[in-house]
């Protein structure tokens, strides 16, 4: 499946109980040359909060004695936050629910770089990897509302951009991805979805095959589920 990494690779998933990551661990987990695939959630243990870095740090720890990982996924990250939706006008916004998307979907993905990253292995080609959205892209908004969820996935863009560029002065074959997975059936998507939302499996394999085929650039990429380029 991830025939570009070495064979008997290793690989964490973070997020691993929402339906991207069930899916990312369980094809993972069927790869034969993939040696172990792990992973973390919120309702694992040890748990996964983005809100506590203190569970961040021993999270990664806890799993340290099991790398170095050649693949680490990130599929955390919500849309509904609190019982509270993508607000679609100006008249809508709420500094606490604004404040609340930016510390899912961008703090608590920077912590886990910060934790995790060090568990990337060194020397050989290695993905780390983060779903984004496409409406986190600044350039290709074309339709305007979800303030919070858009800017703090742009935040989040902002901040693999920049880990990239250090995570590849000691990691000069690592490959850092932003990933647009379409619109799956999950509970995230599912007050939004129609009735052609995606099957998680069939986008978290088509993410797979994109990842495998990206070239470490010293930057990170911004690709959808079929590996095309979207703009920051």
């Amino acid at each position: 499946m991830m025939n570009t990494l070495v064979d008997g690779y290793r690989a964490l998933v973070l997020g691993a109980s929402g339906a991207i990551g069930q899916a990312w661990l369980q094809q993972l987990q069927h790869d034969t040359r993939c040696d172990t695939a792990m992973g973390l959630s919120r309702s694992g243990e040890p748990s996964l909060v983005l809100e506590d870095e203190a569970s961040l740090q021993q999270a990664a720890a806890s799993v340290a004695g099991s790398g170095p990982f050649h693949l680490i996924l990130d599929a955390t990250g919500a849309l509904v936050i609190d019982g509270r939706g993508p607000e679609k006008r100006l008249d809508e916004l709420d500094g606490v629910a604004l404040m609340r998307a930016m510390q899912v979907n961008t703090i608590g993905p920077a912590l886990l770089l910060k934790h995790f990253v060090p568990l990337l292995a060194s020397g050989e080609r290695v993905i780390w990897a983060k779903l984004s959205a496409r409406v986190g892209s600044i350039e290709d908004n074309r339709k305007g509302g979800w303030y919070g969820y858009r800017a703090s996935k742009a935040a989040l863009n902002m901040v693999l951009q920049t880990a990239a560029i250090e995570i590849t002065r000691r990691r000069p074959l690592a490959v850092i991805a932003a990933l647009q997975p379409g619109t799956v059936r999950s509970r995230l998507s599912y007050p939004f979805v129609g009735v052609d939302a995606l099957d998680p499996q069939d986008s978290a394999s088509q993410m797979l095959a994109a990842l495998d085929g990206l070239p470490a650039t010293g930057r990170a990429i911004f690709i959808d589920r079929r590996g095309q380029p979207i703009p920051w």
